[in-house]
């Protein structure tokens, strides 16, 4: 029998802006002292207010059930009182844990150090009263303990949910960029379904993709449990569980069910103009056993009519651009969607979930409400409308004026007209390999040194160091020129337009802000992979565009495989890795800026920081005391870099053959390495080629937008020869 109080102590966590809502679920389900906090509640209550909220909640991300807390004065704090936990009225030596710990401090700045301490003290305990130890599974561990550190004060808690409680099981299949469950739920909520669907009205997406927001909102009319399908809990292994508790709960959820279904009478409707994505869309609401009660239809937008109930919620989830097409592609889908409300949907609320609010506009539609919310990291809004009068063709008009002509100079018009023709030239290229983030322009014109890279919808500019014998008054005449014809040509781009000079970097100079004002970071897409990007802090964005056909040649090679990211920067190569398969992948880099970077980038990519980690460390030093070998190595060092946190100095040209022997040192047989770097005039070291096969793939590495500057980069693959001498 469980001895937890009737008082114990819970925390729900949920994406942020979900808070409030949380706070008044977990009210209904019965929880007192209900507290929010950033994208968590705190409650109190019995044991099974704990299972019916795991079983019961549709916002919460995770139940955790805390055990202990306590100021970290010195790093050694963090085994002791975890150490004194008493762990063995928990789990015993026979079960699996895992250990995820959140956050950093002065004291323990790496996550995956803090994780082992964890680690440490929770087996070391277990190993002293029972002579065994609990094994370590970060994957599908019987118990699974979350450790947060916070402004100097750590919180141990039991995770009583497992695996997110957004992941209900019905979802097998999904198009592209599908919004999480319980996000779903809190668009529902803030649109007004529940009194809607009190009142017999309808809900419809018309372009539904996987169908989440149509199958939660049957869900919750039909008073089924979100938690109903997930065989595993993270409670299902915990020695205090009560099994005959959480079956009584399970029983009463089912007979809620039968009998909601039974009462379920709305017209419930998913319409999508992909075939292919309905497919998927099927087996999601067969799956949730909904397929008596909602209808899929293949339907483009333009050929919506008027429903066929008098009154509803049309709730949809449009592409924003973050991550689906081109912006100006977008404009015309919320056109048609705006005329459609406009023409056949008087009398029903609307309400449409963006990340792109000058999107939102194209609706001609003035919204009653906007909410705020997060879509992962990317901050959107829920706009609601409940008046479908167009507010007047104004937006049109003016979209179909150009712009007055700006007067250019003689050298702004040279530079706008090598920036169309370089568009021109790149669309096909860009449009067939669905590209959104490119170099344009890269010192075409000599005498126009910069850099112009596109982002999405933003331009982003870096201006070259002008020669000794360019004087300062001509580089910032030339460079006012340069502007003149970047802001004629970024006219229709929707996003910001950055400028940066760009000189060579000293020490840390390169970590450090640039910008005082408010921050530009966007999320860009690269195949498969998302990352943030930041074009308003730094020199460098976080996203190096020509190493792009490089990481795409180490996703070809990685799958099944452990892979080492040295000098890993903000660890795009490793998110590729990771996405392609990589059985595992260790990203080291001695800025804190980077790696906390890194951790953003493996969030937006859903991969599992068990699997793959981040190491602050010096990676000189780190090769030289490390003994462990890995599949495929990716080493891309700085071309010189004196940081006062390196012991050395390291000079790529001079210090690349003892930087790769050591690398190679840490290469499994038969694995493969990757040498990169960016020095122009680079000769690779002639015992290096003695010693190896190393073959030069620059050529290969050097997509459409780069192929001008081939000096842009060097590329070396190496492999361990099966005879040396």
């Amino acid at each position: 029998m469980s001895v937890v109080s009737d008082h114990q102590s819970w925390l729900a966590t949920c994406p942020k802006g979900l808070e409030l809502l949380l706070a008044t679920e977990l009210q209904d389900l019965g929880a007192t002292g209900v507290k929010e906090t950033v994208a968590a509640v705190h409650f109190e209550g019995s044991l099974e207010l704990g299972y019916r909220a795991c079983l019961w909640s549709r916002l919460a991300n995770r139940v955790l059930m805390p055990l202990h807390s306590f100021m970290l004065d010195e790093a050694d704090d963090l085994y002791q009182q975890c150490n004194d936990i008493p762990w063995e009225k928990h789990f015993s030596s026979a079960q699996s844990i895992a250990i995820d710990f959140i956050g950093t401090s002065r004291l323990i700045d790496n996550t995956m150090y803090g994780s082992q301490r964890v680690k440490d003290a929770v087996v070391d305990r277990i190993r002293r009263l029972e002579g065994e130890r609990p094994n370590v599974d970060p994957k599908n561990p019987d118990i699974r303990i979350q450790v947060r550190q916070h402004k100097g004060r750590v919180s141990v808690s039991l995770d009583i949910s497992g695996e997110s409680l957004h992941r209900r099981g019905y979802r097998t299949g999904q198009g592209s960029a599908p919004i999480k469950e319980n996000l779903a739920v809190a668009l529902l909520l803030r649109a007004g379904w529940p009194a809607i669907a009190a009142e017999g009205g309808a809900l419809l997406d018309p372009m539904c993709g996987s169908g989440t927001l149509i199958i939660e909102g049957a869900m919750m009319v039909a008073d089924i449990a979100p938690g109903i399908l997930r065989e595993r809990y993270g409670f299902h292994h915990w020695l205090q569980h009560d099994p005959a508790l959480w079956d009584s709960l399970v029983a009463e959820a089912q007979e809620r069910k039968v009998k909601g279904l039974e009462n379920l009478e709305l017209d419930i409707r998913g319409y999508d103009a992909n075939p292919r994505v309905l497919e998927y869309t099927t087996q999601n609401i067969e799956n949730a056993g909904l397929d008596d009660h909602i209808r899929l239809a293949h339907k483009p937008l333009d050929q919506f009519g008027k429903p066929t109930a008098e009154h509803g919620l049309l709730l949809t989830n449009p592409p924003y651009g973050e991550r689906l097409g081109e912006i100006d592609d977008l404009i015309p889908l919320y056109q048609k969607l705006g005329l459609v409300l406009q023409k056949n949907f008087q009398g029903w609320k609307a309400a449409v979930f963006t990340g792109n609010v000058d999107l939102g506009r194209e609706t001609d539609l003035t919204p009653t409400k906007q909410y705020n919310l997060f879509n992962g990291t990317i901050p959107c809004k829920l706009l609601v409308f409940e008046d479908m009068t167009s507010k007047s063709a104004k937006i049109a008009a003016r979209l179909s004026v150009p712009a007055p002509a700006q007067e250019l100079t003689e050298g702004a018009t040279m530079v706008l007209n090598r920036l169309k023709k370089n568009q021109r030239r790149l669309d096909g290229w860009r449009k067939k390999s669905d590209i959104s983030c490119y170099r344009l322009y890269d010192a075409d014109i000599p005498e126009y040194a910069v850099a112009v890279d596109v982002y999405d919808q933003s331009v982003y500019v870096q201006e070259y160091a002008p020669p000794n014998t360019i004087s300062e008054k001509v580089a910032r005449e030339r460079f006012a020129e340069i502007k003149q014809a970047v802001k004629a040509f970024s006219i229709n781009y929707r996003g910001k337009t950055h400028y940066k000079e760009r000189r060579r970097q000293k020490g840390d100079s390169q970590y450090e802000r640039t910008s005082e004002g408010a921050s530009d970071i966007i999320e860009v897409n690269e195949g498969r992979a998302q990352f943030e990007v930041n074009l308003s802090d730094y020199l460098d964005t976080g996203l190096f565009l020509d190493h792009r056909p490089v990481r795409s040649i180490i996703a070809n090679i990685v799958k099944g495989k452990s892979f080492l990211n040295l000098f890993c920067y903000t660890a795009a190569a490793s998110v590729q890795a990771a996405l392609a398969g990589a059985k595992s992948s260790l990203s080291i880099d001695m800025s804190n800026t980077y790696l906390d970077w890194a951790g953003r980038n493996f969030e937006l990519n859903d991969l599992n920081p068990n699997h793959h980690e981040v190491l602050r460390a010096d990676c000189l030093k780190w090769l030289e005391t490390e003994t462990e070998q890995y599949d495929v190595i990716f080493l891309d060092p700085p071309t010189f870099s004196n940081s006062k946190k390196m012991d050395t100095v390291l000079d790529v040209q001079r210090d690349h053959g003892d930087l790769i022997r050591a690398t190679m040192a840490k290469l499994s047989p038969g694995g493969t390495l990757i040498f990169s770097n960016n020095f122009r005039k680079f000769k690779m070291d002639e015992l290096t080629e003695r010693q190896f096969s190393c073959e030069n793939i620059t050529p290969q590495t050097l997509d459409m937008d780069f192929e001008r500057n081939p000096r842009i980069h060097n590329v070396w693959v190496i492999t361990r020869r099966d005879n040396f001498g």
